[in-house]
């Protein structure tokens, strides 16, 4: 299944680099600088029994943007596909002649922030290349010479995400699956619950990076169907550990049975799915998993 999902990422990598490269014909505004990461893929994509490429497939995009009073600076971004990639986000460096060392590191982690927060799983070369286009020349007349950079660094309390994911699944009886989701849990410090049978419902909240581990370990598994139904995510200013635990709807993870039926035993009771959400506080989640409003 691993196998499975990664021929699928390497597919949409290779569909990515297809597309940028009949966007861009030109060597000075697209090059693979890595030839043979890319042969390799591609050769991985095709033939069942091949090794999992060793290397990423790395390559430069070139975008010139304008900046007021002065005509047109090109901004050069250097690329690298993790293999997981679009599971994971891609490794982006923009340089330009124009950026000193402080605007370039703030530009970077503005455009990784920018990522995170509207692509997770999803191809985004060319969204990045765009805001680059967009926002880079502001960042060559930002003032941060060290005096204003420390302070407004230290007014500028750490934030923080917690996250709650509810996952669905047409169905979860396997223990061992069962077990993981357990543990996982625990490793990531995650609370929420698991309902087996079918459907199968997960809830996990916690530190937004577990979370999204957790998801990505989830996904690997072999499923029917299995997909996030609903996202939560709130910013925490501080973000220590009473703020997380303060945001918690569920003290640990644990797995819910409600009166099971059905010929497998494996139909849970949903009215008494609904009634523990409602005491959770989280009841219009139930519309969301089953369309229905909540009896």
């Amino acid at each position: 299944t691993t196998k499975m999902a990664n021929q699928e990422e390497a597919e949409i990598q290779i569909s990515e680099l297809d597309l940028l490269s009949s966007m861009f014909p030109y060597e000075e505004e697209f090059a693979v600088t890595d030839q043979l990461a890319l042969a390799e893929l591609k050769h991985y994509v095709e033939n069942e029994s091949a090794e999992v490429p060793s290397s990423k497939v790395q390559f430069i995009l070139n975008v010139k943007a304008e900046v007021p009073n002065a005509s047109m600076v090109e901004f050069s971004m250097a690329c690298a596909l993790p293999f997981k990639y679009p599971s994971v986000l891609p490794e982006i460096t923009v340089r330009s002649s124009l950026l000193s060392r402080s605007q370039q590191i703030l530009l970077n982690s503005d455009l990784k922030t920018y990522l995170m927060q509207n692509f997770s799983g999803e191809p985004c070369m060319l969204s990045a290349r765009e805001w680059v286009k967009d926002h880079a020349a502001a960042y060559i007349d930002k003032d941060l010479s060290s005096s204003s950079m420390t302070a407004s660094d230290a007014t500028q309390p750490q934030v923080t995400t917690f996250t709650r994911l509810w996952i669905y699944s047409h169905h979860i009886y396997n223990k061992q699956k069962r077990k993981n989701i357990i543990d996982w849990a625990k490793e990531l410090s995650l609370s929420g619950f698991c309902m087996p049978g079918k459907p199968g419902v997960v809830c996990v909240e916690g530190l937004q990076s577990s979370c999204e581990e957790f998801w990505s370990r989830v996904r690997r598994l072999t499923w029917k169907r299995i997909l996030i139904r609903h996202r939560e995510d709130v910013s925490l200013e501080g973000g220590g550990h009473a703020e997380i635990q303060k945001q918690r709807k569920f003290p640990t993870l644990e797995e819910k049975c409600f009166d099971a039926h059905g010929a497998r035993g494996n139909h849970m009771d949903l009215g008494q799915l609904y009634h523990f959400l409602e005491e959770k506080g989280c009841a219009d989640i139930f519309q969301m998993y089953f369309g229905v409003e909540g009896h």
